[in-house]
């Protein structure tokens, strides 16, 4: 256990980087005890952060001025998948800098992909999950219809992941989905609310129309309103629940 970042960071050749939001990205790189500042020369920096990629632009000058390399290398996958070493990495940098912490990577993944410079790797992250947060209320609201109907959920789920809907994000939020107030949070709505602004805002930048994305964050919005914000994003279907009209 190390007292602060910079001590972290000066015992390590790879320094691995997760935090909830840019502004903790921010502080945490700067500042007398901060990451740049125990950075040796040689060391790789992995920033695993979902952030804008303004972001790992701004932080890459702190750690290049150190002799070290940045890479972006956001992850797609959830605890389970932590666990099981199964994730999948969107790496963006220089490629020597990909090749030497690959071995550090793949302890944690099951794909590594180096998908272009600095900044790339956010950029994917962003376009996976606003994929994944469409998935994640096309499925709350396909099990709100079944169930009105007087479907089982579990019915449901199970021809939703046999059929050509089925995914790895399907298996691994089953519980969630099946058993809302038993299954722990993996990934809460506010920050599928953070992810969503961020997607929204590139996109805004690059004149790119998300009319899905909008939708996801205004059903986001106000499943957070109504008190669910801490709650699991499979929490939608709860919110969805709620204000189903009875006939």
């Amino acid at each position: 256990m190390a007292r602060t970042a910079r001590e972290a960071a000066a015992s390590a050749g790879t320094v691995l980087v997760s935090l909830a939001d840019d502004a903790a990205v921010l502080t945490a790189y700067d500042g007398s005890d901060g990451i740049s500042a125990g950075l040796c020369e040689g060391t790789v920096v992995v920033e695993t952060s979902t952030v804008d990629p303004g972001t790992v632009h701004r932080v890459e000058p702190l750690v290049t001025a150190r002799g070290a390399a940045l890479l972006d290398g956001p992850v797609s996958g959830s605890i389970a998948l932590v666990q099981n070493g199964q994730l999948t990495f969107m790496v963006g940098g220089p490629p020597s800098a990909v090749d030497r912490v690959r071995p550090v990577l793949d302890l944690l993944a099951s794909h590594v992909f180096h998908v272009g410079p600095v900044g790339s790797g956010e950029v994917v992250k962003l376009a996976v999950n606003t994929v994944l947060f469409a998935l994640n209320q096309a499925v709350s609201e396909a099990l709100v219809l079944g169930e009105r109907a007087g479907v089982t959920r579990e019915a449901i789920y199970e021809v939703l992941a046999k059929s050509a809907v089925g995914s790895p994000f399907l298996a691994y939020k089953r519980a969630a989905f099946e058993q809302p107030d038993e299954a722990p949070v993996a990934f809460s709505l506010e920050l599928v609310a953070k992810d969503l602004d961020l997607a929204r805002q590139l996109a805004a930048r690059l004149s790119v129309s998300m009319p899905q994305a909008d939708t996801n964050r205004g059903v986001t919005a106000a499943a957070i309103a109504a008190g669910l914000g801490e709650r699991d994003m499979s929490a939608v279907a709860e919110y969805l629940r709620a204000e189903a009209v009875d006939p």
